[in-house]
């Protein structure tokens, strides 16, 4: 995996609502903009506005964590379950528990 790419990944999962949009994504598939929109305001008691939202999508999508398809007039958020993401879980097991016995 290029190093570009791990940057990409690891700055997406630096943001917890990045992470909150994958776990509501883990949970139900083919999510709207409007459905993750809804979902972020009882998980953060803040309502987030559809743009930035849009934008945070946009940075899963760019690091390779979700993918889009159309239903219709209406954009899909899924996780990308064939994502370049298995490779920085394995970039990441070389590094875990090696500081293990010292």
């Amino acid at each position: 995996m290029e190093n570009e790419q791990l940057d990409l990944i690891f700055k997406a999962l630096s943001d917890g609502t990045r992470r909150r949009i994958i776990e509501r994504l883990s949970v139900q598939s083919e999510q709207s903009l409007f459905e993750v929109c809804a979902a972020s305001i009882p998980e953060d008691g803040v309502a987030l506005s559809r743009q930035t939202i849009s934008q945070h999508l946009r940075v899963l999508q760019e690091a390779g964590l979700i993918k889009t398809s159309w239903k219709g007039r209406t954009k899909a958020h899924s996780l990308n379950e064939e994502a370049k993401h298995k490779d920085a879980i394995e970039w990441l097991k070389k590094y875990i528990g090696s500081g293990e016995g010292k």
